[in-house]
């Protein structure tokens, strides 16, 4: 199999753009945007979120235990961006750009995202350059109702209105 051609149809497939976070065992913050991230079960509340090992967050989470994954919406690409590398700022300083809290495990929230899964690690599973990390989700944070979404595809940030919007184009609405 070619590496070349996988990875080319891998990026026609968009996904939601995240930045995922944890908070190490000796309190230091870090993140990396992310679209490998889905939903596991609903009884009980999981996701997993699958993160290169030579990251911050592919090496802190599976220490600490906790991680948070942040669901970006369309206005808030500047995050992505600098949670990607793609500016000058470094490890906790990327904390500088947008509205951060803590909620019940530690690990950063990102205030007005269209929604944040609060999770306590359950497993981290490496399997090649990636480590998957399996999340029992404590808290969800909803953002604003009708946020479009930051979506990545193609090599490239996008997006598209939220259903309700779209239906509501769709009937005239």
């Amino acid at each position: 199999m070619s590496k070349e051609l996988f990875r080319a149809g891998m990026r026609r497939v968009s996904g939601a753009v995240t930045v995922v976070t944890t908070r190490g065992v000796d309190g230091e913050m870090r993140g990396v945007t992310a679209t490998a991230v889905c939903s596991l079960t609903v009884d009980p509340p999981a996701v997993i979120a699958c993160i290169n090992r030579e990251t911050w967050v592919g090496q802190l989470a599976p220490k600490s235990g906790v991680f948070c994954v942040n669901v970006l919406a369309k206005d808030q690409m500047h995050v992505a961006e600098t949670f990607a590398g793609r500016t000058a700022l470094v490890a906790e300083d990327r904390f500088q750009v947008g509205e951060w809290c803590n909620r019940e495990t530690g690990a950063p929230v990102l205030e007005h995202a269209i929604a944040s899964f609060d999770c306590e690690l359950d497993s981290a599973v490496e399997f090649a350059t990636h480590v998957i990390l399996i999340g029992h989700v404590k808290t969800t944070e909803l953002g604003p109702e009708n946020t479009e979404p930051l979506l990545y595809v193609d090599g490239c940030f996008t997006t598209t209105a939220p259903p309700a919007l779209a239906r509501d184009a769709a009937t005239g609405r």
